[in-house]
């Protein structure tokens, strides 16, 4: 039978590939979800008459820009939230662990989605930008919590496939979110609030669910060996690769964790809390770990994919589909191709042809696609007025236009996706990895804030065309710094990476993976006659017979 990760998997005990790493891969995967709903159920439910006219969505006392900012507020205020949830996730984590920081977020998440929900009682606009906001706060936590406990937790020769369990969840989320809508508009009355009621109470299912399941859940090996839990880190970790305390593999893992610890600590002796803000931006191998989180965020975000998540029904119209059905059942399919899309590049693609590969060879997809819908609404501007009729070729254009949607799902869900979260929490050494995802998820957050709240507007003054064209330029600039700037992380255990980063930047992105393949840390150590030092490298334990000295725990 072919198994695509035969090659990856050569060197790790079969048996740390058990149910326990499932669960908890299942647990905090489902986190992703968290976004993945409120972004396909916030544009439908845009679309639900209901809610349209208790909040006046499409109100002709007001003017084209002001339903167009009424509209942008409404969508972007779980993103506003989100900034700040993201901000206080790197406290949280490193204060009381990564099981009560999914709790805690999950009640926050609760309590802004009952807000938003009373809204319909009330008609308060008021209420629902607060519900949104509150629940943002929750929704933006999973970003970091869930990565940084998948990426601590996972072997690293699965690594990828675990972690992008979490960015596959999102289009669990949109998938359902979408098909939940089409539903409600079919088989609830237009005439209560029920049809936009029901499909929004996923939130609260979904943040129950996790919250359940988190306590039959192990807290990471790895915060609990930073806190100093050093007995309850190995029991844990014991249980979770399912082996003895004493077997290599774990002990390498143990060692692997303790060295960069104490080398942190070592770094950092005698600094105050804002040691770790201070260490993070005062040395060129963190800067540049810095500058790979901004940047993908940045370039992902305007990439235009998440739009097309958020507003699909519009894009939808844009390209000619009519009618609110219609709309809702093309929006419902693309969240399927792009759920579909992300379960066979998590399964298959990320750990088989490495992260790099799969970046680049997503965003090129995307960016046909989006080039192509670009100079299909510049030169058929006309095509959403249906007082204009439209010839066979444009028909077939508009057709293909469509159908350039859906490619450009997958392509994001091969690419962007999969790597904004893979990436952060991949890159950071232990003492800064809460900090660097935090920091990472907040300018996610802050830009796509930026993204949902202009969008609507850009519509207005750039036209439909010139906004796909401003998302293909960025899409395109995007490919160029993944093959100059992006290192090749797969394979590499989480330890291991310090030397990569302390490459010559210009090295780093194109050749990092090459020049440091194998290679863990330097030691320095005295030939027999004690005349010189010689540098050693010291293997990484990419091999589980690997001798190694004793972990103390």
């Amino acid at each position: 039978m072919w198994n695509p990760w035969r090659e990856n998997l050569k060197d790790t005990p079969k048996e740390s590939l058990n149910w326990r790493l499932w669960y908890g891969v299942f647990v905090f995967g489902l986190m992703g979800a968290a976004r993945g709903i409120d972004e396909g159920l916030i544009g439908t439910t845009a679309e639900l008459e209901p809610f349209v006219k208790k909040f006046g969505l499409k109100d002709d006392s007001k003017s084209k820009h002001e339903q167009a900012e009424l509209l942008s507020n409404i969508t972007s205020m779980v993103q506003m939230g989100s900034i700040l949830g993201a901000l206080v996730a790197f406290f949280l984590t490193d204060k009381i662990g990564r099981l009560w920081a999914t709790r805690m977020l999950c009640v926050l998440w609760v309590t802004g989605i009952s807000i938003f929900l009373a809204s319909a009682r009330t008609g308060s606009i008021g209420m629902v930008y607060a519900g949104r906001f509150i629940a943002g706060i929750g929704i933006g936590q999973t970003t970091v919590v869930a990565p940084t406990y998948l990426a601590e937790t996972a072997p690293r020769a699965i690594r990828g496939l675990c972690v992008c369990a979490f960015a596959g969840a999102v289009y669990v989320g949109i998938m359902l979110a979408y098909f939940a809508s089409w539903g409600s508009s079919i088989h609830i009355s237009s005439k209560t609030d029920a049809q936009w009621l029901v499909p929004n109470s996923m939130h609260l299912m979904f943040a129950g669910i996790i919250f359940t399941l988190s306590f039959f859940s192990r807290e990471s090996p790895r915060w609990l060996i930073k806190v100093g839990r050093h007995e309850e880190a190995l029991e844990t970790l014991t249980r979770l690769r399912q082996l003895p305390s004493d077997h290599p593999y774990v002990q390498s893992e143990i060692i692997d964790i303790n060295d960069q610890l104490n080398r942190e600590r070592e770094a950092t002796m005698g600094t105050s809390w804002l040691g770790p803000i201070r260490e993070l931006f005062s040395s060129k191998a963190n800067l540049y770990r810095i500058q790979l989180s901004v940047m993908s965020q940045l370039l992902s975000q305007w990439s235009g994919a998440n739009s097309i998540t958020i507003y699909a029904p519009q894009y939808f119209a844009m390209m000619g589909t009519t009618g609110q059905n219609e709309k809702l059942f093309a929006t419902a399919i693309f969240g399927l191709v792009k759920f579909i899309s992300s379960i066979l590049c998590a399964l298959v693609l990320i750990d088989l042809i490495g992260r790099k590969r799969a970046l680049s060879a997503g965003i090129t997809i995307q960016l046909l696609s989006m080039l192509y819908m670009a100079i299909f609404l510049l030169i058929d501007n006309k095509i959403s007025d249906k007082s204009v009729a439209q010839t066979s070729s444009q028909k077939h254009a508009a057709m293909g236009a469509i159908v350039m949607i859906y490619f450009s799902g997958f392509g994001w869900a091969l690419g962007w996706n999969s790597i904004q979260y893979l990436i952060n929490s991949e890159i950071y050494p232990l003492r800064l990895r809460a900090l660097g995802g935090s920091i990472a998820m907040t300018f996610h957050f802050v830009n796509q804030y930026g993204n949902s709240k202009i969008i609507p507007l850009m519509f207005i003054g750039m036209t439909t065309g010139g906004t796909m064209m401003f998302f293909s330029c960025v899409t395109a600039v995007g490919l160029v710094w993944v093959y100059f700037f992006l290192p090749e992380t797969s394979g590499k255990s989480l330890e291991a990476m310090d030397e990569m980063f302390n490459l010559p930047w210009h090295l780093i992105g194109r050749k990092g993976a090459q020049l440091t393949r194998g290679s863990g840390g330097m030691a320095e150590v005295m030939d027999t006659e004690g005349e010189k030092a010689v540098e050693v490298r010291m293997e990484t334990v990419e091999t589980v017979g690997t001798q190694r000295p004793e972990a103390k725990v």
